[in-house]
């Protein structure tokens, strides 16, 4: 198991949380976590995205700032 200290919204205070058995087979890597005080659960999302590209107009030095829709 692995135990790690975060912010408890139920408790209000920080807490030490604890990776329960995870079935799907992440290990101590699990994004489940369950405090160890009132057993309240998070899930920690991590994820990796690309930064937008600049692209710069021609004949300018500004660059323009594309946003998605």
């Amino acid at each position: 198991m692995s135990d790690r200290e975060l912010y408890c919204d139920i408790c209000e205070g920080v807490a030490l949380f604890e990776a329960p058995p995870c079935v799907d087979g992440h290990g101590a890597d699990c994004p489940e976590l369950v405090c160890t005080d009132c057993g309240a659960a998070v899930l920690i999302a991590t994820f990796a995205f690309r930064a937008p590209r600049l692209e710069h107009r021609r004949g300018g030095s500004r660059p323009i700032h594309r946003r998605a829709a």
